[in-house]
């Protein structure tokens, strides 16, 4: 983009909104360029008055105050402040009202799956913490960062703790709870230019991208999305002209983060940065790839990593549409379209996981005004175009390939894991296959966790049973 066109896509109200209303209360910086190179401003004039934005016109005249330096991208602290007039205001902890904890998910174009899993993982945990509400994300352009709206702590916990402890301790306690699952994301992401890492960043002047504000260097935006959006997720939804972004980040729940926080506080203490702060735990948390020594087994490459169950998923109902159906390519949208769905509905709607419907082994006809495709008693939508579709998101053979044939090839080629799914699918008879709730409980369940196992099995020629298969599980 050239500068003009950067100025345009700033004029624009909805940009100008979101920029203005996630930097109220907050101190702010900005990014340009001189001829020395990138420039990064925090004040009006060298050591004076912090920069602020607290409306639409504070935006327009920062932009005219500075042209000469082209600004392109604009930060916020996570802390919010009850006065930002001087800068020694930014040193004094009881100014700080209320500080965002953010999970930092550092990663490239090349990883950003990955980097969507790893903010999954991190999410999962919150969740599980009680903390679902006051949660968003927004794709940096190069990463993601995992929020959580810093009035989910209610005033009495922020009057017996600062916000900034808070902060810290809940980003820390989350890292160290999943800093396990998180190195085996990094270890199977491609590095691009800057391998996958997710790091406690939370200091006493950390900035982090406002919404929608461009990125530094690339020609994308910083979107906003909530944490239902992970499965269908692109970075394209980030194009300055035609982005895609979820002003929904200003939801919360009042209190919803005090039993983490409370928890939290306990295991971790407390931001590690204060003046005079004796370190006395564990350093902060930073996670990234382990280097893997290659092995073998049986003269071919041994598995390094897990496979997820969304990938599980995706190349067992994908083999199974294709047993019935001989279509492969359709097979690879159904796959990747009932992993979709059971990713979805597992989070959002557990009622409608296992719904039975008419019996029929291969159907499609219209619901609604849309047509629908039935293999045995499980239905799916189809598009106009005849791929499966979820709303109006088609899932494509090309996605299927990206999102779970690329995945599985990273642990084990995919075409050894393809022939293993089939020869696994022929070990049960054709009405388990028809039947939506027993595919689900007999043939995926038992193999969820552990399907590498099934492809050991193959790889040593083993004969296993039914029965010592469903061994291998984690049911």
């Amino acid at each position: 983009m050239d500068y003009e066109e950067v100025l345009a896509y700033y004029s624009r109200p909805e940009v100008k909104e979101e920029v203005v209303s996630y930097c109220r209360g907050r101190w702010v910086a900005l990014e340009g360029e001189e001829k020395e190179g990138r420039v990064f401003l925090r004040y009006w004039r060298r050591g004076e008055r912090p920069i602020t934005i607290d409306t639409t016109e504070d935006l327009e005249k920062l932009i005219k105050r500075f042209k000469g330096l082209k600004p392109r991208t604009f930060y916020a602290s996570i802390n919010l402040y009850a006065k930002l007039e001087l800068a020694e205001d930014l040193d004094k902890p009881f100014n700080i009202t209320f500080t965002s904890p953010v999970w930092d998910v550092d990663a490239s174009l090349e990883s950003w799956r990955q980097a969507l899993d790893a903010a999954e993982t991190i999410v999962s945990k919150l969740e599980k913490e009680g903390v679902e509400e006051s949660l968003f994300l927004k794709w940096s352009g190069r990463g993601i960062h995992v929020h959580i709206h810093e009035r989910a702590f209610s005033p009495d916990l922020l009057a017996k703790h600062n916000p900034l402890d808070v902060a810290f301790s809940v980003v820390e306690y989350v890292l160290r709870s999943v800093k396990s699952e998180l190195k085996k994301i990094a270890s199977l992401a491609p590095t691009g230019d800057r391998p996958l890492k997710v790091e406690n960043k939370i200091d006493l002047k950390r900035v982090f991208t406002a919404p929608l504000s461009l990125h530094r260097k690339l020609d994308l935006c910083c979107v906003c999305f909530k944490p239902d959006k992970l499965i269908s997720f692109h970075p394209d939804w980030a194009r300055p002209e035609s982005f895609k972004h979820d002003p929904s980040w200003r939801k919360y729940e009042e209190g919803e983060g005090d039993k983490l926080a409370e928890k939290a506080l306990v295991e971790v203490g407390g931001y590690d940065g204060w003046p005079g702060y004796v370190k006395t735990g564990q350093a902060r948390t930073v996670v990234e790839a382990e280097e893997v020594r290659p092995a073998t087994i049986h003269g071919l490459k041994a598995p390094t990593g897990r496979l997820g169950r969304f990938q599980v998923m995706g190349l067992l109902q994908a083999a199974r549409y294709y047993l019935v159906t001989g279509d492969l390519e359709k097979a690879k949208s159904f796959g990747l379209n009932r992993a979709v769905f059971y990713a979805w509905a597992k989070r959002y709607a557990r009622d409608r996981l296992l719904q039975p419907r008419r019996r029929a082994t291969l159907t499609t006809y219209v619901h609604g005004e849309k047509k629908m495709e039935q293999i045995g008693d499980e239905g799916a939508y189809l598009s106009p175009r005849g791929w499966f579709a979820i709303g109006d998101m088609e899932q494509k053979p090309s996605d299927y390939d990206r999102q779970i044939a690329k995945r599985i090839e990273a642990i084990i080629p995919y075409e050894e894991a393809w022939k293993a799914a089939l020869d696994y699918l022929r070990n049960f008879p054709r009405t388990t296959l028809l039947d939506q709730q027993r595919f689900y409980d007999e043939v995926y369940r038992p193999v969820r966790d552990d399907f590498l196992s099934v492809i050991k099995r193959k790889r040593r020629g083993s004969q296993a049973t039914l029965d010592e298969l469903f061994k291998t599980g984690g049911a």
